[in-house]
């Protein structure tokens, strides 16, 4: 059986930040993730622009460049695989984590590879650093389970021609359905709420408000989709039920952690936050030896927490795993 002594769970940017640190303090530590490296990152919208600007997305102390004053996607996947060639970090690719079982300092991490081969991995400390994107917020209705239903909006091009409904208005849905717009598809917007979210990006909420407001982007507020069927889908309306015309459904509804992994390996969560118990000071949960970094430290408050603080996780957590390591 591979031993290591610690083990990180999910090789996003919060993820390979812990890898850092742990490797600066001379732990050994094995990083898994079930996808690619940053493979939340990898699903964003192929011509995202990030909000923020690119030292705010830098971890291991290597800058980060950009062509504009905002990184793109493509720039931060191309960064974050320097960073992991650079520090040379011990990363599983498409070796999801099934299990963890023992306990502190003894730990077993059970895994099994893309080609479904069995692994296990002795291991002293874990950290679970899995973010929340692999878990959209689902819409419980029927048909939902149809291959027409799309949870990751990529790119447009290939719904040009087409009827597609966006459900949402937040961010993700407000650019997802201006660029289908733009790229010839019918779209329809769904909300349950009176509008275009506040929180929409500045230069972005003006716009597609103005696309409904010129009846360009068909728009159902205060509404709900019903049902989803091949050719066709329900929404519930202030006016009564509508039937529309379907071709593909973007489910623009949002994500969540994996909180029913956690609840199995005894992480758990204080009742009216939803957060998981954590100690402040070093990130460890009630399960003694295992560590949460980045946005699993919030729970389902999932908008509290982003790549730009939860970056600084690393260095807590491998502080406090070395104490420990050292005091054993």
């Amino acid at each position: 059986m591979n031993a290591h002594e610690a083990a990180v769970v999910g090789a996003g940017p919060t993820g390979l930040a812990c890898g850092i640190e742990l490797k600066r303090r001379g732990i050994d530590a094995v990083i898994f993730d079930k996808g690619c490296v940053v493979n939340s990152l990898y699903h964003y919208p192929t011509n995202m622009v990030f909000f923020t600007t690119p030292e705010l997305l830098e971890i291991g102390d290597i800058p980060m460049t950009s062509l504009n004053e905002k990184p793109n996607r493509t720039e931060a996947l191309k960064y974050y695989r320097k960073v992991a060639d650079h520090y040379g970090l011990n990363i599983h690719q498409y070796e999801q984590v099934e299990g963890i079982d023992g306990s502190d300092s003894a730990f077993t991490v059970r895994t099994r590879d893309r080609n479904e081969c069995p692994h296990a991995y002795r291991v002293r400390k874990v950290i679970l650093a899995t973010g929340y994107y692999d878990r959209p917020n689902l819409l419980n209705v029927p048909g939902e389970e149809l291959d027409k239903v799309i949870h990751y909006y990529k790119e447009p091009h290939p719904y040009y021609n087409h009827d597609v409904a966006v459900v949402g208005a937040k961010n993700s849905a407000a650019i997802g359905a201006l660029e289908l717009y733009w790229t010839g598809a019918r779209v329809t917007l769904i909300h349950r709420g009176p509008g275009i979210s506040d929180s929409v990006k500045y230069w972005i909420k003006p716009n597609i408000e103005n696309r409904i407001k010129n009846g360009e982007i068909k728009a159902y507020f205060h509404s709900r989709l019903t049902a989803i069927r091949p050719l066709e889908i329900d929404v519930e309306t202030p006016e009564g039920l509508v039937t529309l015309k379907n071709d593909f459904v973007f489910a623009m509804t949002g994500y969540r952690p994996d909180v029913e992994f956690l609840a199995v390996h005894g992480i758990t969560f204080q009742p009216d936050t939803e957060r998981p118990y954590t100690d402040p000071q070093t990130l460890e949960s009630d399960r003694k030896g295992i560590y949460l970094a980045g946005v699993l430290v919030a729970g389902m408050q999932t908008n509290e927490i982003f790549i730009e603080n939860g970056r600084f996780h690393g260095r807590l957590i491998a502080e406090a795993i070395a104490n420990s390591l050292r005091g054993e």
